[in-house]
């Protein structure tokens, strides 16, 4: 008898190692405590844009600094050089005064050696001092480097708290599909794919409105009736494919239906009925299909619970704007229609390329940029008398970001070069020319108000390290809306002809100086004057810019190294590109001989050191109203 609880023991012991281990324990936190973290993630990489920037203005000073501390050692060089010759020659004298004596014998080193050697000391502690700065910044990038790799990390597993998967929207979009089909008495089935692709929650939360209501109309205007689908050859029961896929920073979701298509023919009639088409006008198939996004617009017969009351399709498109996406339409009569609609992995965090227009900085989204392309001036030109340009394959239209953004007397300013960005957005292409590249930044997005939110074109905004408000943009929406003949106003602005600004004509003033700090001031009290300054450290330095450039005036200093100004005048004489360009010639040396010489290599005129800063600049307005006429 008491065998049998021995042997139950011996098995539950022996069953114990096999048994499931315990769940995995979960916490439930609110929604948005976990945005305000990500957001508190965010502003730290804000703050560490804002030390890379501080670090980097830092790295050129030390370089500059280096530039500094080399010149006054070859310059020191040259002062013991003159004191030991000075001395060679004490010593001569001093060989035949005191014949008694080996010159060797006689300490004849004067103040002047003794106060160049200290120099020397001087400037080998400078030397020490500016190596251990160079040091020091090493070691902060590199910190820095790691505190960015873990707040990275850090941002990203925030992130992955925030995702949802697609499926978690699979129930109410069964349950849409089936009450349509059974009010409108079709039979359609939904096909989900991809349902377990991860999306940010609040874009699932901003799309499954529009989403359902997509379905609902592929029920009601695409799927046919059953007795027509048999007629027509097809299944009785209309099949509904809802593809998920992630593609880069990407969501893409495509709605497809084996229905009828888009009635064009009702479209355009319904358009021509509303007013929104002429009487006699013809449209292109893409005009007809972009119709179902205007507000009001049905071509249903009669007005039920699913459809045919005038709205949804514009509150699709202003949502997936919304949104920081896109969808885009295309139809096939007897087969079907096909939504697709690209929305950004998360809304909270994305790569941008900062550029620059209309005197202000701008982010547009990396993963549309396909290429970056620096062109020279002829280059640039053929591209806009082309409206675009071909780049494998594929034509990109050339657009004026500044011209996008509704300033329609913006013109680029003459260049060496300039930026024009390949950007792809779905199936649509632009060559987009902006005024200058800030550079790559991850930026923290934030909402741009309720006054932004709905502005094609119009992605978010976002804060820089150093306070800056920037806007995020679409620049192929904006292009998009541009190009939409129904836009009269828009129509004027960027017609072919306005997209081929001519370049406006900044005046340039090119400074010559070895010195770091004459260069830096000039160029300030020339820059407040609204003048471009191109700036150079000695005569050959000039000569290699001016290959590609030509200023309306050069200030040139004469004592520089490599070659001084006297050759750098002679040099600009000689050139047929450059011998009429007006050369000043900016110095301390004030004496009639340095004056003759320079008028006779070719100066046009001269300026003593320290100059008048009034004469300078009426000099320097004189010579570039010469210019542009």
């Amino acid at each position: 008898a008491p065998a049998g609880p021995t042997s139950a023991e011996g098995a539950g012991a022996e069953a114990a190692p096999e048994a499931e281990p315990l769940a995995t324990p979960t916490l439930r936190v609110r929604a948005e405590r976990i945005d305000r973290f990500v957001n508190q993630a965010g502003e730290i990489g804000v703050a560490r844009s804002r030390v890379e920037g501080e670090l980097r203005s830092l790295r050129r000073s030390l370089l500059d600094l280096t530039e500094n501390v080399i010149r006054l050692r070859n310059q020191l060089r040259e002062v013991e050089i003159q004191a030991e010759v000075q001395m060679q020659s004490r010593i001569a004298q001093a060989g035949t005064q005191h014949t008694d004596f080996d010159p060797l014998e006689l300490d004849r080193y004067t103040r002047l050696q003794e106060l160049t050697r200290m120099m020397a000391e001087s400037v080998n502690d400078v030397t020490t001092v500016q190596q251990g700065l160079l040091h020091n910044l090493d070691g902060a990038e590199l910190a820095l480097g790691s505190q960015a790799r873990m707040a990275r990390e850090l941002q990203q597993g925030l992130m992955q708290v925030r995702m949802l998967p697609f499926d978690s929207l699979a129930s109410r979009l069964y349950r849409v599909v089936r009450q349509s089909a059974r009010e409108l008495g079709k039979r359609a089935a939904l096909d989900l794919r991809g349902g377990r692709i991860e999306v940010d929650r609040s874009v699932l939360e901003q799309m499954a409105a529009p989403l359902e209501h997509l379905l609902r109309n592929a029920v009601a205007h695409g799927i046919e009736a059953p007795a027509a689908r048999l007629a027509a050859g097809k299944a009785e029961t209309g099949n509904i494919e809802l593809t998920v896929r992630q593609e880069g920073n990407e969501i893409a979701i495509e709605i497809a239906d084996d229905g009828a298509g888009l009635d064009l023919e009702r479209i355009a009639a319904q358009a021509r009925a509303r007013g929104l088409l002429g009487a006699e006008e013809r449209v292109d198939e893409r005009r007809l299909i972009n119709l179902i996004f205007v507000s009001g617009f049905s071509t249903a017969r009669e007005v039920s619970a699913v459809s045919g009351r005038g709205v949804g399709m514009d509150v699709v498109k202003a949502q997936t704007a919304a949104a920081g996406g896109r969808v885009e339409v295309a139809s096939s009569p007897g087969a079907g229609t096909r939504f697709s609609i690209r929305l950004p992995l998360t809304l909270a965090v994305t790569q941008t390329l900062l550029v620059e227009a209309l005197g202000r900085g701008w982010a547009v989204p990396a993963n549309m940029i396909v290429q970056a392309m620096e062109l020279k001036p002829d280059a640039l030109q053929a591209m806009q008398q082309a409206h675009g340009t071909e780049w494998q394959g594929e034509h990109y239209p050339y657009r004026y970001l500044p011209r996008l953004l509704g300033d329609r007397e913006a013109r680029p300013a003459e260049a060496r070069y300039s930026w024009v960005l390949l950007l792809r957005a779905g199936a649509q292409t632009l060559a987009l020319h902006v005024d200058g590249l800030r550079g790559n930044q991850e930026v923290i997005v934030k909402n741009a108000g309720p006054q932004l939110t709905r502005i094609v074109g119009m992605s978010g905004a976002t804060v820089l390290g150093d306070g800056e408000i920037v806007l995020i943009l679409n620049p192929v929406a904006l292009a998009a809306r541009a190009a939409a003949p129904t836009d009269e106003a828009h129509a004027g602005l960027f017609g072919p002809a306005a997209e081929a600004p001519p370049p406006l004509h900044l005046p340039t003033v090119m400074v010559v100086d070895d010195s770091l700090t004459v260069r830096k001031i000039t160029g300030r009290l020339l820059e407040r004057e609204g003048y471009r300054v191109i700036t150079a450290k000695d005569g050959v330095d000039a000569l290699e810019q001016l290959i590609d450039l030509k200023p309306d005036v050069v200030l040139t200093d004469i004592e520089m190294p490599r070659m001084d100004g006297f050759d750098l005048v002679r040099n600009i004489r000689a050139d047929a590109r450059l011998h009429d360009l007006p050369v000043v010639v900016i110095t301390s040396r004030l004496a009639e001989k340095h004056r003759r010489y320079a008028a006779e290599v070719g100066a046009d005129h001269y300026l003593g050191k320290p100059y008048q800063e009034e004469e300078l600049l009426a000099l320097v307005a004189r010579y570039a109203r010469a210019g542009e006429a």
